[in-house]
C-alpha cells in the first residue's frame, strides 16, 4: 500500500542500492502469482530494512507476518554471525512458496519459519531475547502484537510496525475498523514512556520504536 507519488518512488528506487537478483525474482513472482501483491515490502522499503538491520547487526530478529518472505530475507542480510531470524506466518497456503523463496535467496539456517497464529508463538519466546522486531501482519492485532513483543525485546532493541499511515486515512476523516485500530496503535505508542518513537513516511508509513 503506497501513498507516495509514483515519480518520487521511482526516483527513490533509482537512488538506493540495487535490489538483489533473488529479491527481484521474488518481487516479480509475487505480483504474478499471489493475491494482494502490494503487501510486499518491495525494493526501497526492503533496502531500508536491510540497512537498519546491518546498522544494528542483531543476533536475534522476530518477524510477524512473513507473506512471501521478501522482508525476512532483507532483514536477515544484517544478522550478526550465527544470528537467527524467526518469522511467523498464519496462512498455511503460503508455506511452499516461502520455503522456495528462502532457498532461492540461500538463507540457509539464518531464517526459521513458524506457521500458525502469531500471538501464542510470541508468548513462547523468552523475555529479552530479540534485538529487532518487524510487525507486518493483520492490523486488528497490532496493539496485541506490540504489547506481546515489548517484554521479548532487549533494551535498546528496535521494533518496526508497517502500514501505520494506512494510505493517509489515519490523519483524514475515514472511520472504518482498520483505520480506527491503526489510529489507536499510533496514539498508544506515542504516549508509551517505555519507548522512543518516530513515524517515517516510507511507502504506507513505518513506525520506528526503540525500547529504552
Amino acid at each position: 500500500m503506497e501513498i507516495l507519488d509514483l515519480n518520487l518512488q521511482n526516483y527513490l528506487d533509482n537512488h538506493c542500492d540495487a535490489e538483489p537478483e533473488a529479491l527481484q525474482t521474488i518481487n516479480r513472482e509475487t505480483y504474478v502469482k499471489v493475491l494482494k501483491p502490494h503487501m510486499l515490502s518491495g525494493h526501497y522499503q526492503g533496502r531500508l530494512l536491510s540497512m537498519l538491520s546491518k546498522m544494528m547487526q542483531p543476533e536475534r530478529i522476530l518477524e510477524i507476518g512473513t507473506y512471501t518472505g521478501y522482508s525476512a530475507i532483507c532483514l536477515a542480510e544484517g544478522l550478526a554471525e550465527n544470528g537467527v531470524l524467526d518469522t511467523i506466518e498464519a496462512n498455511a497456503e503460503m508455506e511452499p512458496l516461502i520455503r522456495k523463496n528462502f532457498e532461492l535467496a540461500k538463507t540457509g539456517d539464518k531464517i526459521r519459519l513458524h506457521m500458525g497464529e502469531a500471538l501464542p508463538r510470541i508468548l513462547k519466546f523468552e523475555d529479552n531475547l530479540f534485538n529487532f522486531v518487524f510487525i507486518d501482519a493483520d492490523k486488528k492485532n497490532n496493539i496485541n502484537y506490540f504489547e506481546s513483543v515489548i517484554p521479548k525485546v532487549k533494551p535498546a532493541g528496535l521494533i518496526i510496525i508497517d502500514n501505520v499511515l494506512w494510505k493517509g486515512k489515519v490523519y483524514g476523516e475515514a472511520n472504518d475498523a482498520d483505520t480506527q485500530n491503526i489510529r489507536k496503535l499510533n496514539d498508544l505508542v506515542a504516549k508509551d514512556t517505555r519507548v522512543e518513537k518516530l513515524i517515517l513516511p516510507v511507502r504506507d508509513g513505518i513506525l520506528l520504536i526503540r525500547k529504552k
